[in-house]
């Protein structure tokens, strides 16, 4: 398998092979982009996260066939500081008059507003009289886009009775303020985030990948290439995957288009970086450019395509995922680093082939006898770059002059971090992650502030009684966590069916609230009814399945990932030692960088809890990243054993993978950082705890953890492979 990889990765790079590669790569991106539409033209942000068999989800079937009317409210807050005047009241009276003359195209139902006088809906205010909430049903089917579009002309009707000031001025400000709401306006809120994050973040990576690679390899063509093999990569993977949404194959959302992109452009150039590295190596021993362009390969090309392989197999088990989101990063994330990868080992060699020494100009590589010629030419001398630098060599030395020294250091850092793991608040609060300034949580504030917080988003109780006569309102309204409960309202098809709102005290959002469904099931279960007879539905309902869901979703794919990356690394190194200390090393540093990120988020930005979604996240990038720099610098060492003694191999491993793993590094690091600039706080967390981890893996774990353990280890480190017959013993190097 390698044999064939390496000879068809030469030919790409062979000088008539060369420039047919480019071509293909060109006429296969302008035709994919021709004949699919883009994968940002076909997002679906509405598509379903919970199964069927949720409790949420069957109490939206049955509200649907039983309570036809109800739908996904739209929450208007209406507020003025010094309190609501007759002319609001007469605002909302004609919004409403309007709306039922002329209603949204996805409006089910509104209360009758434009029949009430003043004082009646004066009377419907808050009790200082500055508030007002009136409620705009949507059908329940309405994507995110539609209910953007309705939204759109919503706001259009409020600005022509009023001003637009009235959606856009700072609620310190002095009169009128209009703001939507609920859960319609919270999720239009949301993949509007998305949407305008999308252009900034492709931006901002395209720009920090160019800087670090120009900082670090101070060649401003070498930080050409790689990029621009990533973005023939992005081009081709855009209109694939357009082409599997549009026929419904796989569903793609906004948030997912997101990552995938960071996941791309800093996965991408690391594998650029491990051929372009033993490129320039090669360079410095070989006169021609395309001989030393076969050895870089032959050298580097297993690593790359066993360390794609494995990223791209760990990303995949997402699809075992019940939780929607989750099952939705699958294809796009694995299909991005596939297509990586070829091109990594296809594109990039066909472009480093073509430019030669060019390429890292103009700190250029060459033979010592290329250097003479020159000195020669010019009369003068020509500095030959070296091919590691001296702080690679230093680390690669004390590594294996005092590995347990290096041990227990590393695990005294890594555990450090990891020991504040145990203390990380989780939340599932959507509210919290939005922009102070986000109109959805003014309004939410707004509400909170003057009614009961409950109100945002009440809970749907819906019972069958079945004639038996259960008191389900006395029952609900004996909860202490419960403000109000109004209904019943009896079932279109089956008057034994009896839906209740239940606005409860607490945000809808909060762990406190949502821990409160269970307590209602067995509290109406105390009152005479079944579980059978029992559906809760509402936010706080599909919050609540949404924690279980996850909880599974971790059980599952957490040991899914670790079997397959042991498999990879079984069947790569035939080592099984090495293999459970790769494993257990990357594992380490995953808890540390939660710990940190922890840190960070909780004490360095005054965060209370981070988003419930992040671990299980963190944990697929991470393990599946972080085994990608262990495979490339054992795979040197493992090679280094075939003819030197033991710690002289994982010195000289070490030394050679040491410059070219840091850069690759820092890169993937600062792409995963670049995610804290966007106003999701889920996806800045994301990116802090994903920067972390991929720091201490390429600082912590790669440079010194797991060659200082090779090293303790000695020849039982390859155990049971067949170089373990011709291993030294570790003594015999002292």
């Amino acid at each position: 398998m390698k044999n064939l990889l390496v000879k068809f990765t030469g030919a790409c790079a062979g000088r008539r092979g060369r420039w047919v590669t480019l071509a293909a790569w060109i006429l296969v991106v302008s035709v994919l982009s021709a004949v699919f539409p883009n994968v940002n033209k076909v997002t679906d942000n509405s598509a379903a996260n919970l199964p069927d068999s949720a409790m949420s989800v069957r109490a939206e079937k049955v509200a649907e066939k039983q309570f036809p009317n109800a739908g996904t409210p739209l929450l208007i807050a209406w507020y003025r500081e010094g309190g609501l005047t007759q002319q609001d009241y007469g605002t909302i009276a004609k919004l409403y008059g309007d709306l039922k003359k002329n209603p949204l195209p996805a409006q089910s139902f509104i209360p009758p507003y434009e029949k009430m006088p003043p004082q009646a809906l004066g009377g419907q205010a808050s009790k200082d009289g500055t508030t007002m909430v009136t409620p705009v049903f949507m059908e329940k089917s309405a994507g995110t886009d539609e209910l953007a579009d309705n939204l759109k002309e919503l706001k259009k009707r409020v600005t022509s009775l009023e001003s637009k000031a009235v959606l856009n001025k700072k609620l310190a400000d002095t009169g009128l303020h209009v703001r939507f709401t609920g859960p319609a306006g919270i999720s239009t809120d949301a993949v509007s985030l998305f949407s305008k994050a999308d252009i900034t973040l492709l931006i901002s990576t395209v720009l920090l990948v160019l800087v670090l690679l120009i900082v670090l390899y101070r060649s401003p063509i070498l930080a050409l290439v790689p990029l621009i093999g990533v973005v023939f990569a992005y081009g081709a993977i855009g209109p694939v995957l357009g082409f599997l949404a549009k026929e419904g194959i796989i569903t793609v959302d906004s948030q997912a288009t997101s990552i995938m992109t960071v996941l791309l452009f800093g996965a991408g150039t690391d594998y650029c970086l491990f051929l372009v590295s033993k490129y320039r190596e090669c360079l410095l021993e070989e006169e021609d450019k395309i001989k030393a362009l076969h050895t870089a390969i032959r050298h580097s090309g297993g690593a790359i395509m066993v360390s794609a392989i494995t990223v791209v197999l760990s990303l995949f088990t997402l699809l075992f995922a019940h939780y929607g989101t989750y099952q939705r990063f699958a294809v796009p994330f694995s299909l991005a680093i596939f297509i990586m990868g070829i091109a990594a080992l296809t594109l990039l060699p066909a472009l480093l082939s073509i430019l030669g020494r060019a390429s890292f100009f103009p700190f250029i590589p060459r033979t010592e006898q290329m250097a003479s010629a020159l000195e020669a030419k010019k009369g003068k001398k020509i500095r030959r770059h070296a091919a590691h630098g001296k702080w690679s060599r230093k680390v690669g030395e004390a590594v294996t002059r005092k590995p347990w020294l290096i041990i227990v250091l590393s695990v005294i850092i890594l555990g450090g971090l990891a020991s504040f793991v145990p203390k990380i608040a989780y939340t599932q609060n959507l509210i919290e992650s939005f922009p102070k300034d986000m109109p959805s949580r003014e309004g939410y504030e707004i509400i909170a502030d003057h009614f009961s917080p409950g109100e945002l988003a009440p809970v749907q109780v819906i019972a069958n009684t079945e004639g038996k006569g259960a008191n389900v309102k006395a029952a609900l309204e004996k909860l202490p966590f419960v403000d109000t409960v109004t209904g019943p309202q009896y079932g279109k098809k089956n008057k034994q069916y009896e839906s209740y709102n239940v606005r409860l005290k607490d945000n809808p959002y909060s762990e406190k609230a949502i821990q409160s469904n269970p307590v209602i099931q067995k509290q109406l279960q105390k009152a005479g009814l079944s579980k059978n007879q029992i559906w809760i539905g509402g936010v706080t309902s599909s919050l609540y399945d949404t924690a279980k869901v996850t909880e599974r979703d971790m059980k599952v794919i957490v040991p899914s990932v670790i079997f397959i990356i042991a498999i990879l690394l079984l069947l790569y190194l035939r080592s099984l030692v090495a293999m459970v200390y790769l494993i257990v090393t990357v594992l380490l540093s995953y808890v540390a960088a939660l710990g940190a990120g922890w840190l960070l988020i909780h004490y360095g930005l005054g965060i209370s809890a981070i988003q419930d979604l992040i671990p299980l996240y963190a944990f697929v990038f991470l393990v599946a990243l972080g085994e990608d720099y262990n495979i490339f610098m054992i795979s040197g060492i493992w090679k280094n054993k075939q003819h030197l003694p033991h710690r002289r191999a994982i010195a000289l491993g070490v030394t050679e993978t040491g410059a070219v793993i840091t850069s690759a590094g820092l890169i993937l690091a600062g792409t995963f950082a670049v995610l804290t600039v966007l106003p999701i706080q889920i996806l800045v967390q994301f990116g802090i705890v994903t920067a972390i981890g991929v720091l201490l893996d390429t600082f912590v774990v790669r440079p010194l953890l797991v060659p200082a353990i090779t090293t303790v280890l000695g020849r039982y480190a390859f155990w049971p492979g067949k170089l373990f017959a011709k291993a030294e013993p570790v003594k015999s190097e002292d």
